[in-house]
């Protein structure tokens, strides 16, 4: 699988990415940490990137403790098309929730 070869942000906070790939159709993947308020905890905010947005959801690490004010912190790998991708990560941004791409896909640490 190829995967993105950046995640950046733009005007607005609106998360785009430029995708090392031309077909649109072919499968890709993309890694991102994704915080999850209090008010979202008991939504099945993941469970509908499956659902509606047909991606594989893979959860790499999670962090969910009271000590950090009822936030869960999530890392994420996402594979699909690169619709798919764009669609469910347009989800995300709808409901307002932080997200940080993986800028470095060849390693295993994540970089702010």
């Amino acid at each position: 699988m190829t995967a993105f070869n950046h995640l950046q942000l733009t005007v607005g906070n609106r998360l785009s990415l430029i995708p090392s790939v031309h077909d649109k159709s072919r499968i890709t993947q993309t890694r991102l940490r994704l915080f999850i308020p209090q008010s979202y905890l008991q939504e099945p905010v993941i469970s509908r990137l499956i659902s509606a947005h047909n991606l594989v959801v893979n959860i790499t690490a999670a962090m969910l403790t009271a000590e950090q004010n009822g936030e869960g912190c999530f890392d994420l790998e996402l594979r699909g098309t690169v619709p798919q991708i764009c669609s469910g990560l347009a989800y995300l941004e709808s409901l307002n929730l932080r997200i940080l791409g993986k800028p470095n896909t060849d390693s295993d640490g994540w970089h702010y």
